[in-house]
């Protein structure tokens, strides 16, 4: 019998070697049909062989053995050698699909490292300063008048929000802060977008709790990394012990908590705390719903001032507006209510505008924007005039998205082009970042981005990283915490990275061809306003 199981092995071995019978990524020559047709027949032989010989062992395998003899220790033992045979022959087909992966990446260019060699991006560095002088520079002054707009704007907007709202039950608004790539110097792409984050607080008497991922005895799943809870609890519930709101004590009692014309605060349900359903914590949902309500109301009120259309982009992300003025210029703005976290500039988020994923409901991404505009500000102070990291961003930024109009979204983002920005900041000198540098660094980005994606681990520029400076002043707790990989979504799902993989190669073919093909534009001044309109479209 044991002669019987051999065979079976090494027949489904010879069936399932990746060598011999790949399953993936094999073409041959219309010439060679004839061979392909001898090795389907083939195949077919050895199929029917396997299957002769599995009934064989089926048979083999009713006789009636003594667990103690020779031939049953003799069953467990070619029982267990088939299992290690089968998880080798796995082993193998993944090992080649990996040198496959990575003897594409050389026959394009790549070479050890994850670097960028000059054969897979072959950059002018006059084309590139043309390119950065026009297409970049000159939307300064734009964006500068757009920020200037939209913050008046989310000031008369937010004050009219608190004015509708019922300062007994409803959530406390503070004002706005400004995040991202307008805020930070490096937007480009039109319709010009301001991110917007709005805190809020819950009503006396209640307070906030957070659970976060990297408390001590914390419980948020590992798929939840970089997010935690809210709690909604109630200021000293279980300290005072008064009963004044919750039991008649009749006119002749008095509370000595509470004066005789101090009305004690009625109970809020989960409900109007925007708790999820039957639980103590702050839900997305919920509180979205809250502010597009709170912001409908809040533009009825001044929507006579104003003389543009004011529209919801996008009914499932709250506060994702659109200005279209009679002129037909658009701006876009996302307002995003937050929580800030205690005494941080560190703020739960109840959605992230770029991010297409659906999470639970009562977890919340934790942003540190505020942090990574501070380390942006402090690194630039050391840096040559004119530096080109700023630059550098902003084009593969521009890239990214003309790659997206070309073969789609996938799970590369802004934020992860921003994060890799960050990583080569804090790890080369100052002095490498001048203009005269700035072919050189694109490539280091590109280089790094690639090893990023080929190990699949890109790391949070800030939770975890020792080589982030003390003057940012990032929290003790997250400076600390074990690094967040922003790639864990690819470890997951083989399919997400594949097409990721591909749109990064693709982006990296289409760059020289995206750059030259605006650029000759720049010789002509006439041209000026036609390339702005091409370079910077949506």
């Amino acid at each position: 019998m044991q002669g019987a199981i051999a065979r079976v092995v090494v027949a489904a071995a010879i069936l399932n070697h990746p060598l011999l019978f790949p399953q993936e990524n094999t073409t041959l020559p219309e010439q060679d049909e004839a061979l392909l047709a001898r090795m389907r027949e083939h195949e077919k032989r050895l199929e029917l062989e396997q299957a002769r010989l599995e009934q064989e062992l089926l048979y083999a395998g009713t006789e009636q053995q003594d667990p103690g003899s020779e031939d049953g220790y003799g069953w467990y033992f070619w029982s267990a050698l088939s299992l290690v045979i089968f998880f080798t022959i796995e082993v193998c087909r993944q090992d080649l699909a990996d040198m496959e992966a990575r003897y594409a990446d050389d026959e394009d260019g790549f070479v050890e490292g994850g670097s960028i060699s000059s054969k897979t991006l072959q950059l002018d560095k006059g084309v590139l300063n043309s390119f950065c002088e026009r297409c970049i520079h000159t939307s300064a002054h734009e964006n500068w008048r757009v920020r200037e707009f939209v913050e008046g704007f989310a000031d008369d907007l937010l004050e009219s929000l608190r004015s509708v709202c019922d300062r007994e039950t409803d959530m406390e608004v503070a004002d706005f802060v400004g995040i991202g790539s307008m805020f930070e110097s490096w937007r480009v792409s039109k319709p010009l977008m301001c991110d917007l984050i709005v805190p809020f607080a819950p009503p006396e008497p209640y307070s906030f709790q957070f659970q976060l991922w990297c408390s001590p005895s914390s419980d948020v799943p590992l798929d939840m990394q970089g997010c935690g809870r809210i709690k909604v609890t109630k200021v000293g519930e279980n300290e005072d012990g008064c009963l004044c709101g919750s039991a008649n004590l009749g006119e002749d009692m008095l509370c000595l908590l509470h004066s005789k014309n101090e009305k004690p605060r009625a109970d809020h349900t989960p409900d109007d705390l925007l708790c999820s359903k039957n639980t103590p914590y702050l839900a997305k949902d919920q509180v979205m719903k809250w502010f597009q309500i709170s912001v409908t109301k809040a533009w009825g009120r001044i929507s006579h001032k104003y003389e543009f259309e004011l529209t919801f982009r996008n009914l499932d992300a709250t506060g994702a507006l659109k200005v279209r003025f009679r002129s037909g210029k658009v701006v876009v703005m996302n307002i995003i209510p937050v929580v800030e976290l205690d005494g941080t500039n560190a703020y739960f988020v109840s959605h992230f505008p770029s991010d297409s994923s659906t999470s639970s409901d009562t977890y919340w991404p934790l942003s540190f924007a505020v942090y990574e505009r501070n380390l942006l500000k402090h690194v630039a102070k050391s840096l040559p005039e004119n530096s080109c990291h700023l630059h550098c961003l902003q084009i593969i930024t521009f890239l990214h998205k003309k790659q997206m109009g070309l073969t789609g979204r996938c799970a590369l983002t802004n934020y992860h082009l921003k994060t890799t920005l960050l990583h080569l900041l804090l790890s080369k000198g100052s002095s490498s970042w001048g203009s005269e540098s700035l072919e050189h660094r694109l490539r280091d980005m590109l280089g790094f981005l690639h090893r990023s994606l080929q190990e699949k681990r890109l790391c949070h520029a800030l939770v975890g990283n020792s080589q982030v400076p003390p003057e940012v002043r990032v929290p003790a707790t997250f400076h600390t915490a074990e690094p967040i990989n922003l790639f864990r979504p690819l470890v997951l799902q083989r399919e997400l990275y594949a097409d990721t993989l591909r749109h990064f190669q693709e982006m990296l073919r289409n760059a020289p061809v995206l750059i030259q093909e605006y650029t000759p534009l720049l010789q002509n001044g006439d041209t000026h306003h036609r390339l702005n309109s091409m370079a910077q479209s949506e």
